[in-house]
């Protein structure tokens, strides 16, 4: 098969990695893809939201399955551009349509999915500019935190948690009088704040059916100890020691069949990933939001520990048949901690020249935000690159990892190197 990803960041890598090793592969392409992807397949240089060059390239170069992997084109409808044009829909492609893209493109959307199929989740309001001072009124009897959520997509920026209420009042004014995320701030989500551990769970789906793939849990905070500014991610680990069996039959039970019987019940033919960010609260799971595809980091520990032909589940979730295949899963724990730019996730240089990946040994080394430049990989992005290691546990892994860390230079490179170690704590 000739095969097209579309993407440029750490995912995208990790599946080109993955989708390399299949006995169906015969060519690769990332659109627009980085330096990493370009060492395991060929990059081509279209914009990821640009439909009509993705389509003519497809066509030209008999690309048999397309694998979608950030958000914004599928929020933007490229699957409907798929099926819509008889001379694309027989290309096969893993990604929902615009209505499934909803779950993470708008989250008044999926607060009200949540909430018409009874799937466990904060509570929550929804204002628009015009309701600013009924939001403003709600604000005064609200229990803090107050969690303050844009509508859209921002970036991975939308979220705000507000310690007091004339905070959290000024910063609902700056996002729907001021717009501060644009038009993802059209619309606000005011909701509970859930107090417990994050995780993050993934499924692919048909449509009817799913297969549930390694959890993880992300670090979004800049600083060691879950500290500063949020960011896109500075790490990953995967199992999560508490997502037991018993926690986990809860989470199909709870969330994940219900989701899959609402999205069928809404006629949303959703085919492709869904991540599913939970709160566990007191051993109970609790969605705090739904993306339409895999997350970044999680994906450089998940996709890793799926020791099955990936390909045979992309192809199965698009044909419809993912109940005839199994996934085996790599019992070893993996850990990514995420090299970044100096100052980000605020302003950072781009075009420093890296140095000493050749020398890194046992650990996988997943571009992000990197470039060729005359010959020479340099940053690119905030995000640079995630180093993936396997251990016997945690501590095992993270060491691995953090070796490849100090090994892998730039002129100011920073990585957290806590990544994991809360869970350990967390076990004592």
């Amino acid at each position: 098969m000739n095969i097209l990803i579309i993407g440029s960041g750490g995912r995208e890598h990790a599946f080109a990695w993955k989708i390399k090793q299949s006995k169906h592969c015969t060519k690769l392409f990332v659109a627009p893809g980085n330096a990493g992807t370009a060492s395991v397949a060929e990059n081509v240089d279209i914009n990821v939201s640009d439909f009509g060059k993705l389509s003519a390239f497809a066509l030209k170069n008999s690309v048999d399955l397309i694998v979608v992997g950030p958000e914004a084109p599928l929020v933007e409808g490229i699957a409907d551009y798929f099926k819509s044009n008889p001379k694309l829909n027989h290309i096969l492609l893993v990604g929902p349509d615009k209505k499934g893209a909803r779950l993470e493109g708008s989250k008044d959307f999926s607060k009200a999915f949540m909430n018409r199929h009874n799937i466990p989740t904060a509570s929550s309001r929804t204002f628009t500019e015009t309701e600013l001072d009924a939001g403003l009124a709600y604000l005064e009897t609200h229990s803090l935190p107050i969690v303050l959520k844009a509508d859209g997509l921002a970036a991975g920026k939308g979220v705000i948690i507000s310690e007091n209420r004339e905070e959290a009042k000024a910063e609902l004014k700056e996002m729907l009088a001021n717009k501060k995320f644009g038009n993802a701030s059209a619309k606000v989500v005011i909701e509970q704040f859930l107090t417990g551990i994050e995780l993050s769970v993934f499924a692919i789906t048909d449509g009817k059916n799913y297969q549930i793939l390694p959890e993880a849990k992300d670090y979004k905070r800049i600083g060691e100890g879950d500290t500063g500014l949020n960011t896109g991610g500075m790490g990953a680990v995967s199992p999560v020691p508490f997502a037991d069996k018993t926690f986990m039959k809860k989470v199909e039970d709870t969330v994940i069949k219900p989701t899959i019987q609402g999205l069928i019940k809404e006629e949303i033919n959703y085919v492709g990933f869904l991540f599913f960010g939970l709160m566990n609260v007191n051993g109970e799971p609790y969605v705090i939001e739904y993306n339409a595809r895999m997350g970044d980091p999680e994906t450089e520990v998940v996709i890793p520990r799926i020791k099955s032909d990936i390909v045979d589940a992309l192809v199965a979730a698009a044909k419809g048949t993912l109940d005839k295949i199994s996934l085996q899963v790599d019992e070893r724990t993996a850990t990514t901690v995420m090299l970044v730019a100096g100052g980000y996730p605020e302003s950072y240089e781009k075009g420093n020249e890296i140095s000493g990946e050749g020398n890194v040994k046992d650990v996988l080394v997943f571009h992000a935000g990197t470039t060729n430049k005359n010959g020479k990989v340099v940053t690119n992005g905030g995000r640079v690159i995630a180093l993936t290691a396997f251990g016997k546990d945690i501590k095992d892994a993270l060491s691995k990892s953090n070796a490849a860390a100090e090994t892998i230079t730039w002129d100011r490179k920073y990585y957290r190197k806590d990544i994991g170690l809360d869970l350990l704590k967390l076990k004592s």
